[in-house]
């Protein structure tokens, strides 16, 4: 391991020159202008991946954008490690908040990352996470001290839902089979306190459309006569929360799991400061379900949020209308064991029946996902634990996120794989959010923290 630590410390310049060149690519998922950026970086991981020593590349088309997979393959008597990332990016919006344009990468000091850190849209989320394993793999190769076999599997549409992955998957059992899925599409709660995700909340997305009038009205002319859909779907938004910020949609937590007195003693110890929190937000208090401290409001309980709501006139200087319409995106996030499907029908079933007379209400589902818990004692968790305490020094705390990566569940329902999610972002990163930014301690810290995992993952396979 020496040796490959040494190449590793020989190239970081490099590694990070090579991440910056893929961040400039706008690889935006969502946004069909965006398009030929996509699959021109898919194109450049493919070619990183061959640069680095994988083989049997290939760019693998789907009905969206293309899924890239490469592997090496020494013996099939070895461990298989399946890497999973992604090269897709959130949008950059809202651009005006940016300090630096998104797509042109700088690194830039700051006080929680005083060596730097690259400012630019998929920095942390996913590019740069992805990229330290295509270098931590390209390490072990040039010094010959990979000990297990090694696939990877990269993907274009994670920020708008793995629409196709699941298919892939379905469709490549074979070429798939792994002994354990890696994934580095997570945090750490901070540089001197190493943590590994093991549970992560599913997904419920939906949009929902208030419809009143056959068109815009003159709001002196017909105001206080017909509902207006912007004040109704306020209201029906508000409706949603009680005064202890619990959601009010009945049924939704029939299926909650929760954790034991002892489970949360144990959650309690990750370090905590909600002085820092609010003054890294900009805010005077926190906020959420009565009974539950800040940490398990964002990982072990159920939350339901208004993602972005508009109608009517928002041009410049007045126009007095009553807008026909008015729409609002909504996205639940979910503990085990809720399910995706059943949340999103309890969530139509009820805001359709808390629409006033006088209006029109219509849900679209949109992607949604499983949660999905990973167990502390599994030979997986126990080898990344190990690499994180060779590289800094501690053992590495175990928590859950409050985010979601859908696939995850899919991997273990296709696979029968769990996945060890060895995040190296922080909270502060601001992914997806203007000033995205990925330290470069971070990034090199990722780089030679995976090498530890491959080698302890097979001495414990060996056992």
């Amino acid at each position: 391991m020496e040796t490959t630590q040494k190449y590793i410390s020989e190239n970081k310049q490099r590694f990070v020159d090579e991440l910056i060149d893929l961040l400039k690519i706008p690889s935006v998922s969502a946004d069909p202008s965006f398009s030929k950026d996509v699959f021109a970086t898919a194109e450049m991981v493919a070619n990183r991946l061959k640069e680095a020593g994988a083989e049997n590349i290939e760019v693998c088309e789907t009905a969206g954008y293309p899924i890239v997979y490469g592997d090496k393959i020494f013996d099939v008597n070895l461990p298989t490690v399946l890497v999973y990332g992604h090269y897709d990016v959130q949008p950059a919006d809202p651009i005006d908040l940016w300090t630096s344009p998104a797509f042109e990468p700088v690194i830039k000091k700051t006080d929680i990352h005083p060596e730097g850190a690259i400012f630019a849209r998929g920095a942390c989320d996913d590019k740069g996470q992805m990229y330290m394993h295509v270098k931590a793999f390209e390490a072990m190769m040039n010094t010959n001290e990979l000990p297990c076999n090694v696939k990877f599997m990269i993907e274009g549409e994670e920020e708008v839902g793995s629409e196709n992955l699941g298919i892939f998957v379905q469709n490549n059992h074979e070429r798939l089979k792994a002994d354990v899925i890696l994934v580095s599409d997570t945090g750490m709660l901070a540089n001197d306190v190493p943590s590994i995700t093991t549970g992560l909340r599913g997904l419920s997305y939906v949009e929902v459309e208030v419809t009143g009038p056959n068109r815009d009205l003159h709001s002196g002319l017909y105001g206080g006569c017909v509902a207006n859909p912007i004040n109704i779907l306020a209201k029906m938004i508000a409706s949603l929360h009680d005064e202890n910020n619990k959601i009010t949609v009945p049924g939704f937590y029939d299926k909650v799991v929760g954790l034991t007195d002892e489970e949360r003693a144990e959650m309690a110890k990750a370090p905590f400061s909600k002085g820092a929190y609010c003054k890294a937000l900009d805010i005077d208090e926190v906020m959420g379900e009565a009974g539950y401290s800040t940490m398990e409001r964002g990982s072990i309980r159920p939350t339901l949020d208004v993602n972005g709501i508009w109608g009517g006139y928002t041009g410049q200087g007045a126009k007095t209308v009553i807008a026909s319409q008015a729409f609002a995106k909504i996205s639940m996030r979910l503990v085990p064991d809720q399910e995706p499907e059943e949340i999103t029908n309890l969530f139509l079933k009820h805001f359709e029946s808390i629409a006033p007379a006088g209006t029109k209400v219509k849900v679209t589902p949109h992607h949604g996902g499983e949660p999905a818990v990973t167990p502390i004692d599994s030979i997986g968790y126990k080898a990344a634990s190990i690499a994180y305490e060779n590289t800094f020094g501690k053992k590495p705390i175990p928590v859950r996120s409050g985010g979601s990566i859908p696939i995850v569940a899919m991997f273990e329902k296709e696979l029968g794989l769990k996945s060890i999610l060895m995040g190296f972002g922080l909270d502060s990163d601001a992914i997806h959010s203007p000033n995205e930014h990925f330290g470069l301690f971070n990034f090199y810290k990722g780089i030679e923290t995976i090498p530890h995992f491959f080698v302890a993952y097979t001495e414990l396979m060996k056992q």
